[in-house]
């Protein structure tokens, strides 16, 4: 630890931003008066002794004096350079500040304590190796600046204090860093502090000198790969004036690709245009990557690439049939598409006006009956190739016509990929999910597809990226949808619509004996002789634990269905091979999920009171069977009108007004208690009331469900119904018979009433369904409630129920 001397009593002499170390010289300017007043005083102290006048210097940082403070010596008294009055003070040692006291002159006097910086002889290892890095780390730092007359005074400091000292001449040091230096009064601690400090600065220094380094490289190889270009451009216009090299080596190398490639005769042209402009180019110009990428794109396209039909109209009606069950509408579409193409190949008609008989099918119905599988199908019997676009949440229409070369990014649409990918001009293209297409401030996708699925206009389609003529007029074009309402008018109408609107419980009995049950058999490393699923069991699934248009759900039953056999064999718990019967399915996969209304327990089931009858409805996801509930409020604690819940829609809730207003005019007729409904709350109910409903044909189910609360007659449970009713009592026509009658056919319902209009759909229901089903075609409400209505019980009053 440093001691401390005798008091000493000095002036002081404040500094201002700076800090001096014992062992510095430093010139002050007596021009300014704390300084003047300090030296003046120390001057006039000095008369009494026979020494030099001294003073105590003392950071001042921010009006703040130092706690320790440097004894400095006037060496001498003059003009500084510019001729300003000037006194040059040198640091003897350090001094800690004590009281202030008082003294001759203005300047402040202060008592102090000298501190005592010795360090004990010899040096100990470790302060020696201390010693000899700072010695190391300021010597590269002065070569560094260059001050090499100053590295011979620094080797020769061997005072572990003044050498510490010595680093308060170090410019990079802060303010801060320099009162710390001073203000560690152990010599030691203040030698690692300078170190420390001037090893962060040599770190920081050579950071910068590597920044600067690389800089400065990128800046001298930017400027020479310039010059080398200006060069290189200058060589070439040379050439070409002297008549020699006319391009560069990759515009040759394009020029001699278009002219080899078999390209139409307007893209050619299109093409060579555009290598012209690659020549002219200069390198570092965007355009010349933007017409690289072009030419590209149309190399790669095969402009006149066709496969060749497969017109063996009998061995096309085998694919499909092997491959799909059911669907005749579209193996029918099919079968006629090749054959009018196979007689205008027979006759030479293949290309009339520049266009060939391309077709645009669109395949509508509820998911899981195959429209996607189908594409493939099609492009297999046809001996096409197959390309799938999926259409679901585009919104731009950029990926329909493609994007401006000009934009960072720009790729052809996907017709154009889709055709790129295909290795083909008249590819199978199934544009999946089509009604999902939505719009948004970059443009409706469904609007770009207008042109493209017209067969007036598609043989002349100009994608905005290539921007040349593309015939599509050969590609068949395959659209799927859920719903046919959600797909825009104007495209709509350039489509033959076919609908797939499900399948009879026989075909799907058909479709997982065929094929969904050998794919699972694979999926789940089952040989089809360990185990088989009778049709009974299959007509089961199809039935009870599954009630869809189509056959996922299915599906998904047969695959846990053989998950749980090869589960239960691993276990030891069950032999192969094994037969799985219509009793075994729930022990296997539990209970069925959807039984029909007819198989359960009269009193159990919805119409076993007044006031409930069954309808018929189409969802997105196929037909599907709906109920109406009707109840009367006691005419003391309920409020006249009328109340409709389950989440209706407009013309829904206009058909229920309809069906009341029909039976208070001709309640008498159909002796009716009409009366009841004068002061009594009507309130009529659809089940399931997080789904919304909406549409005309529930008008009869409604007036039904009114007629039989009013007169207490049951409505048959076998019976469901679909019809709009008029105010007049006529029943009008509906859409989706045939989805209905499929849905009727899955519930178990037997007898079916339907407008009479409606009679020609049913030549689109299946024969089997229709064989199952007692379908009666009326005109009149009054047909429909003799039908669905069961007898009154003889001598019987009828009883109106009463909501609570």
């Amino acid at each position: 630890m440093a001691s401390t001397s005798t008091p000493l009593t000095l002036p002081v002499l404040p500094l201002d931003g700076e800090v001096v170390l014992p062992g510095m010289v430093v010139p002050l300017d007596l021009s300014d008066s704390e300084v003047r007043a300090a030296v003046e005083a120390a001057q006039a102290a000095a008369r009494t002794t026979s020494g030099k006048p001294r003073v105590l210097l003392v950071p001042r940082i921010d009006g703040t004096y130092a706690n320790t403070g440097v004894l400095g010596t006037v060496e001498q008294v003059g003009r500084l350079a510019d001729g300003d009055p000037g006194a040059l003070i040198r640091g003897r040692s350090r001094v800690r500040i004590g009281a202030g006291t008082t003294g001759p002159g203005a300047a402040l006097w202060v008592e102090g304590t000298r501190i005592d910086e010795t360090v004990p002889e010899p040096l100990p290892g470790h302060l020696a190796e201390l010693v000899k890095e700072y010695k190391a780390l300021a010597t590269a730092w002065l070569r560094k600046r260059g001050a090499w007359q100053v590295v011979d005074r620094v080797q020769a400091i061997d005072d572990v204090s003044a050498l510490a000292d010595n680093s308060g001449y170090s410019p990079f040091l802060t303010t801060d860093q320099k009162v710390e230096l001073l203000e560690t009064a152990d010599p030691v601690a203040r030698l690692k502090l300078a170190t420390r400090q001037l090893r962060d600065h040599l770190a920081e220094q050579d950071v910068a000198e590597s920044i600067a380094k690389d800089v400065q490289e990128g800046v001298d190889k930017q400027q020479r790969e310039f010059l080398l270009r200006r060069q290189l451009e200058a060589v070439r216009k040379e050439l070409r004036e002297l008549g020699g090299e006319q391009d560069g080596e990759e515009s040759d190398d394009y020029r001699t690709r278009v002219e080899a490639a078999d390209l139409p005769e307007k893209v050619r042209e299109a093409a060579l245009k555009e290598v012209d402009k690659l020549e002219r180019s200069s390198d570092q110009s965007p355009e010349g990557s933007w017409i690289r990428t072009w030419l590209d794109t149309v190399l790669e396209m095969p402009w006149n690439e066709r496969t060749e039909d497969a017109y063996d109209i009998r061995g096309a009606n085998a694919v499909l049939d092997a491959e799909h069950s059911g669907l005749q509408d579209v193996k029918e579409r099919i079968t006629e598409y090749l054959a009018v193409r196979k007689r205008r190949d027979d006759r030479g008609l293949g290309v009339v006006g520049g266009r060939r008989g391309g077709a645009v099918l669109a395949l509508v119905g509820p998911p899981g009956v195959g429209k996607t599988s189908l594409g493939e199908s099609v492009a297999h019997a046809m001996g096409r190739k197959f390309v799938r676009v999926a259409l679901g949440g585009v919104r731009d229409e950029a990926e329909i016509r493609g994007h401006r070369r000009t934009y960072v990014g720009a790729l052809p649409g996907r017709v154009v990929r889709a055709i790129k990918e295909a290795g083909s001009m008249n590819p199978v293209v199934l544009l999946d999910e089509i009604d999902k297409v939505g719009s948004d401030f970059r443009g409706d996708p469904a609007a770009a597809l207008l042109e493209v699925l017209d067969p007036a206009q598609n043989h002349t389609f100009r994608d905005h990226y290539l921007e040349v003529e593309l015939d599509l007029s050969d590609v068949v074009f395959l659209a799927t949808a859920n719903v046919l309402e959600a797909i825009p008018e104007a495209l709509a109408d350039r489509m033959e619509i076919v609908r797939l609107d499900g399948y009879t419980e026989d075909e799907k009995v058909v479709i997982a004996r065929d094929h969904l049950l050998p794919r699972q058999l694979e999926r789940a490393g089952l040989d089809k002789d360990e185990v088989t699923i009778d049709e009974g069991a299959l007509r089961k699934l199809a039935g009870e634990y599954t009630r869809e248009a189509g056959v996922r759900t299915l599906e998904r039953s047969v695959a846990r269905l053989l998950r749980k056999v090869a589960a239960q064999h691993e276990l030891g718990e069950r032999k192969l091979p094994f037969t799985v019967r219509d009793e075994d399915l729930r022990d296997l996969i539990g209970r069925p999920h959807h039984v029909p209304e007819s198989a359960q327990d009269p009193a159990e089931r919805r119409t076993s009171v007044p006031g409930v009858a069954t309808g018929l409805a189409v969802t997105g996801a196929g037909g599907d069977v709906l109920f109406v509930e009707a109840s009367l409020a006691d005419p003391e604690t309920g409020a006249a009108g009328l109340t409709l819940t389950g989440q209706l829609g407009d013309v829904m809730k206009e058909s229920a007004q309809i069906a009341l207003s029909f039976l208070r005019s001709h309640g008498a007729e159909l002796e009716l208690p009409v009366a009841d409904l004068k002061d009594r709350g009507v309130h009529i109910h659809f089940p399931a009331g997080a789904v919304p409903k909406d549409g005309p044909s529930a008008g009869i189910t409604m007036t039904t469900a009114l007629a039989s609360l009013l007169s207490g007659r049951l409505v048959r449970t076998d019976v469901a119904m679909t019809g709009e009713v008029s105010l007049t009592g006529r029943v009008l026509p509906i859409g989706g018979v045939k989805q209905k009658l499929l849905a009727a056919h899955r519930a178990g319902v037997t007898t079916v009433i339907i407008p009479k209009r409606n009679e020609p759909d049913l030549d689109d229901v299946p024969a089997e369904v229709l064989d199952k089903l007692d379908v009666h075609a009326v005109t009149d409400v009054r047909q429909v409630l003799e039908l669905a209505l069961a007898p009154a019980t003889a001598g019987a009053t009828p009883e109106v129920p009463v909501a609570a």
